[in-house]
């Protein structure tokens, strides 16, 4: 009897033992690593008659570490502050009600973004947009004629020429100044992110091969995602899913049916990363069913779907001191 009490206790033992190093091993993997999410939230969060918590829930569901949010203003007014109250987050609130939420420190505020300084105490950099929605060239090339005043007098186009002539103009400035203060960081290899609702499609969607099947319809190298990849960033969805035609990523809009000819289907919301070893491991979509959604919330507060991406972060004093190695 004593040997068998003897057996369970070593074995008992070395359980905890295996306990006790497989648990930093998880912690150290949080610590480098950061979840980014950008979340069109719809006028407040509020407009589809749930409570902000709703919201909340949405980006609690996600496990995000820092949400780039567009749309705080409701109708009663802006939302920002309250919901980042509910999630007990620190606020940045920027130009047109542009904001960002982190469970992390915020240690410097900048012009439409952020730098934030995680446990391990590696910084990133973080910034939001929310680009302009009109024109909007998916529903001039479709003849598509919203309901919305804003949308009313927008003229029909049919070439892809066409199509990247307007994007440039109603984008392209607020992107080229947004990249200016991006080269102009000190860090030069620091982890930056550029997340919002762009308002415009992917040229990684609008491809040869979505135009035949008919999904688009033609083929459009948007000016926008060029822009960004020239600049050095990359897609986190397309790069987990570079397959445009298996995983179309579809953000744009869970408030329609997919055969509704009043709009059009399509991936307008992205996380950009950039940064000296930067690896995004996985992106899931947030929406309002498993059909549509890799993380489903129910019921559904927004008229965007949000995307959430996962990256593992050099340890800063290893990247520091490379830094330093080749300095010398």
């Amino acid at each position: 009897m004593k040997k068998i009490f003897l057996a369970i206790f070593a074995i008992g033992m070395l359980f905890a033992v295996g306990l006790s190093f497989v648990t930093p091993l998880y912690a150290q993997a949080d610590e480098l690593g950061v979840k980014v999410m950008s979340y069109n939230i719809y006028r407040g969060g509020t407009m589809r008659r749930q409570p902000l918590s709703q919201t909340a829930k949405a980006i609690q569901e996600a496990k995000a570490d820092v949400v780039g949010v567009q749309e705080t203003l409701s109708p009663k007014g802006d939302n920002a502050e309250k919901l980042a109250t509910l999630l007990g987050w620190n606020l940045y609130v920027g130009r047109r009600h542009k904001c960002i939420m982190t469970r992390h420190e915020i240690a410097d505020r900048l012009d439409g973004g952020i730098k934030i300084k995680m446990p391990s105490g590696q910084h990133a950099y973080i910034f939001t947009l929310h680009l302009a929605s009109n024109p909007y060239q998916p529903y001039q090339l479709l003849s598509i004629r919203p309901k919305w005043h804003k949308h009313r007098d927008t003229p029909f186009i049919k070439t892809e020429a066409e199509a990247i002539a307007a994007a440039k103009k109603a984008r392209g400035s607020e992107i080229a100044t947004l990249l200016l203060q991006i080269d102009s960081l000190p860090d030069k290899e620091a982890p930056v992110f550029v997340v919002g609702d762009f308002n415009e499609p992917s040229h990684l969607d609008w491809t040869n091969k979505a135009a035949e099947s008919d999904r688009h319809p033609i083929k459009v190298a948007y000016p926008t995602s060029l822009v960004m990849t020239r600049a050095g960033f990359k897609d986190a969805w397309r790069t987990v899913y570079p397959d445009e035609m298996k995983n179309p990523g579809f953000t744009w809009s869970p408030m329609y049916k997919m055969n509704d000819p009043t709009t059009h289907h399509d991936r307008i919301d992205f996380v950009y990363f950039k940064g000296k070893g930067v690896e995004v491991i996985d992106t899931k979509i947030v929406g309002e069913s498993k059909e549509n959604a890799d993380i489903v919330v129910v019921p559904y507060p927004s008229d965007h779907r949000a995307v959430v991406a996962s990256f593992t972060l050099p340890n800063q004093q290893n990247l520091e001191k490379a830094t330093s190695t080749v300095a010398k």
